[in-house]
């Protein structure tokens, strides 16, 4: 990996990952990995990538015939009745957004939906989410010059789809080393280290 000044970064783009600082405070962000899919003058919107809900897509989708342990991700705190879509798939044309290189947002939803079936086992192709995150005009920078994200400018498929997401957040502080590689090893609670 290429050496990168990671503590200089403060303007996020469109496929970042946030990560959230040892003790940020809120409950919703705590240890968490944001893949940024949208920054722009209207805002910005993300996934975070390593928050399961306690919900499978089987019991959102009911009368759908999908895999009981297909999992299903809490995007974010915003609109949490909605559900969302990363994925690999190249081919779901106009709908779909490629974020970086074979990560792609939202496409033809019936689609991802018949490859999930027609699978039968829980595809590691794509992430579904229930919500999302999202800062409205300037409020991401804001939150950023507060210390409260750390921005990964090398995010990349394996990363989003091959990490375990109990593992996420660890290893890409350790990625991006030096100090942020003690972040990684911080407990939640430093009053019980």
């Amino acid at each position: 990996m290429n050496y990168f000044d990671y503590g200089n970064i403060s303007q996020p783009q469109k496929g970042d990952l946030l990560i959230s600082e040892p003790f940020l405070a809120d409950p919703n962000f705590e240890r968490s990995v944001v893949f940024l899919v949208e920054h722009n003058e209207e805002g910005s919107v993300g996934f975070v990538l390593n928050k399961p809900s306690f919900l499978k897509l089987n019991e959102v989708m009911q009368g759908e015939n999908i895999p009981q342990e297909q999992s299903l991700f809490v995007g974010g705190p915003v609109q949490q009745d909605t559900l969302h879509m990363v994925h690999r798939a190249d081919f779901l044309g106009e709908e779909s957004h490629q974020i970086v290189e074979h990560v792609y947002w939202g496409g033809g939803f019936e689609e991802v939906m018949s490859l999930v079936r027609e699978e039968q086992q829980p595809d590691p192709q794509v992430r579904f989410f229930l919500g999302y995150s999202g800062w409205s005009p300037g409020q991401l920078e804001a939150e950023i010059q507060e210390k409260s994200w750390i921005i990964f400018r090398q995010a990349n498929e394996n990363l989003i789809f091959d990490t375990p997401h109990d593992d996420l957040w660890k290893k890409v502080l350790s990625l991006m080393g030096g100090r942020f590689k003690m972040y990684s090893n911080y407990p939640i609670d430093p009053r019980m280290n």
